[in-house]
């Protein structure tokens, strides 16, 4: 193999396997190098194979050594428990899929302890039949299963700040999360009911004690729309909305409402509370955005990032994770050089629309400062802007549907900062 060109650069899969066994006895791989062992070597007998282990139980639990990996940044509103968010801790995490219990939550009046047995869901307004259903009624409809990505509109807002806010990757961005939902395609239940073709929205409410509601585009309620009643394999827990909720594939995350009761047929949207006062984009010059739903391109490197530093200079791979509300990602560029050179990063199958994409991206580092930064693109050929793009073209009164590259700046000692770069 030969010399790499520089001592701090990008090396592709097959290059950074090859040079990780070749160098590991010489210690290049940083503090975390493999020691080298014999065959006339073994290892010891550990405690936990000279004594039986834990007996079965009724749930699988992490092990309590990873009891630290929780939602973080958990915060609710002044004077309430349940009104607020917490964020799933993205350093913390591999592959394309969030554990139910990371998940992401955002609760608007707290998670309402519903019974399913008395649990409604009515189809009513521009309709031929209104429809009433049980819970057990709609387990008995033709489901489907699909990887999706949930982000709230709010996810990343203190990056708006005029200040890089000093905070994990995942309490910046965790308002993300990605699971296998399993449900009923929303258009069998309107087609049932009997749409009315002048139809052109269904408004979706909430069971919760705030009655959240967003009106939906017809369009989008008659394509991908479902009603999740699993996520990850099993019934959706009470905060991700048990016993069932609406899912919007790509849309930000408020519109898939949790708790579901009540989906009305309607000739124009219904501008409520919570798509007025709330979920607009307030720009520089006054004005709001309405509408705007699917979340676009985005990628954040999760490994290395602020709290996951590097233990000396070495070989790592740069791991992180892209996303668009508007199809599939097809490409992740990487730069370790503060955006003057960019390498496109391996994305790891399966690459699906509308779902997280993990992407890694192998890097020898020479223990140098430097700033490290992901790019991605979709299918639609929206690419990920800089800050300084998005703040230009919507200024900082926006909390919602910030989409910039992020970059963290990795320091002499390893340790990694959020910088705007």
């Amino acid at each position: 193999m030969s010399e790499p060109r520089s001592s701090d650069e990008t090396l592709d899969r097959r290059a950074f396997l090859t040079k990780s066994i070749a160098v590991a006895g010489a210690g290049v791989l940083g503090a975390a190098a493999p020691s080298p062992a014999t065959a006339n070597d073994p290892p010891e007998t550990p405690p936990w194979m000279k004594a039986p282990g834990a007996p079965l139980g009724p749930y699988g639990q992490p092990a309590k050594y990873e009891a630290k990996v929780t939602r973080t940044l958990i915060r609710s509103q002044p004077g309430t428990t349940g009104t607020g968010a917490s964020r799933t801790p993205l350093e913390s995490l591999e592959g394309m899929i969030t554990p139910s219990g990371l998940h992401f939550e955002r609760h608007h009046s707290g998670i309402p302890d519903i019974d399913p047995d008395k649990h409604r869901v009515l189809i009513h307004g521009m309709v031929e039949r209104p429809l009433v259903f049980t819970v057990d009624a709609l387990m008995r409809y033709p489901m489907v299963s699909r990887i999706h990505f949930l982000e709230c509109a709010g996810n990343s807002a203190p990056m708006y700040g005029a200040t890089p806010p000093a905070l994990t990757c995942g309490q910046v961005h965790g308002l993300v999360s990605c699971s296998e939902w399993t449900g009923v395609p929303l258009r069998i239940l309107l087609q049932e009911a009997g749409v009315d073709p002048k139809a052109g929205w269904i408004l979706a409410e909430g069971a919760d004690a705030a009655a959240m509601s967003r009106s939906v585009p017809m369009a989008k309620a008659m394509d991908d729309a479902m009603l999740a009643l699993y996520q990850n394999g099993e019934r959706l827990r009470p905060e991700n909305g048990y016993p069932v909720r609406l899912f919007l594939p790509g849309y930000e995350g408020n519109m898939s409402v949790k708790w579901l009761r009540r989906i009305k047929v309607t000739p124009t949207a219904t501008m409520t509370k919570d798509e007025t006062s709330k979920y607009s984009d307030l720009q520089a010059d006054g004005k709001a955005l309405m509408f705007t739903y699917p979340m676009d391109v985005k990628s954040v490197i999760t490994r290395p990032s602020p709290g996951v530093g590097l233990k000396g200079a070495g070989l790592y791979e740069i791991s992180g994770i892209a996303w668009s509300g508007n199809g599939t990602i097809t490409r992740v560029d990487v730069s370790t050089d503060g955006g003057r050179e960019w390498t496109a990063a391996e994305l790891v199958p399966p690459v699906l629309p509308r779902a997280i994409t993990r992407f890694r991206q192998a890097w020898r580092w020479n223990g140098a400062v430097t700033t490290i930064m992901s790019r991605a693109t979709d299918d639609v050929r929206q690419v990920q802007p800089t800050r300084e793009q998005l703040v230009r073209e919507h200024g900082t009164n926006v909390i919602f549907h910030y989409t910039a590259i992020q970059a963290w700046r990795v320091e002499a000692n390893g340790e990694v900062k959020n910088v705007y770069a």
